[in-house]
């Protein structure tokens, strides 16, 4: 690849990571007007999973770790303590496990190779988020239990994992028969 091609490939990215970034900062008023399912939406997972997937894993990691931490320092919510700390990490490995794995898997049938990275990035950041949950609850003078864990991760997000597990791929697949993305 020439090295202007690189260049302008490189600024794409950049320019739709802000894009990613800003849907992220975004998404939750729109969401949130339904108090009860809001958050079970998991509208900031949406950007960054994307994000990883289009732009790569460092460009994920980035506006996954910054996401919360910004939408937290802007707008109050989430909670800088614990929930937004806790999420910027969480979020991080989705959009880099997500860039990562997809890129691994590349040469895969591409509905094979995105549910595979989806799933992988999707158990993967909620690991990290059960980690860093431990450490900022506590930092915080919060308990956190393998019931807050479960609840957080799996049974109270299964509204949001399930809008990823459909949406994404369906984006994914838009983007590519459009040849926006390769």
């Amino acid at each position: 690849m020439k090295k202007t091609e690189t260049k302008k490939l490189e600024t794409k990215k950049l320019v739709l990571s802000g894009v990613f970034l800003a849907l992220g900062l975004v998404l939750p008023f729109l969401t949130m007007q339904m108090q009860s399912l809001g958050s079970m939406l998991l509208p900031m997972h949406l950007p960054v999973l994307l994000c990883g997937f289009i732009c790569g894993a460092p460009y994920g990691l980035i506006v996954g770790f910054v996401t919360p931490l910004l939408r937290s320092v802007l707008f109050g919510m989430p909670k800088l303590l614990p929930m937004a700390s806790a999420m910027a990490f969480e979020l991080a490995a989705y959009g880099f496990l997500a860039g990562i794995c997809y890129k691994m898997l590349a040469g895969k049938r591409e509905v094979l190779r995105t549910y595979a990275s989806l799933i992988l990035s999707m158990l993967g950041g909620r690991l990290v988020w059960a980690v860093a949950a431990k450490i900022f609850y506590t930092m915080a003078g919060m308990g956190f239990t393998a019931e807050i864990f479960l609840a957080g991760a799996f049974l109270n997000a299964v509204p949001g994992i399930i809008i990823q597990l459909i949406l994404i791929p369906v984006i994914l697949l838009a983007l590519k028969k459009a040849k926006y993305i390769e």
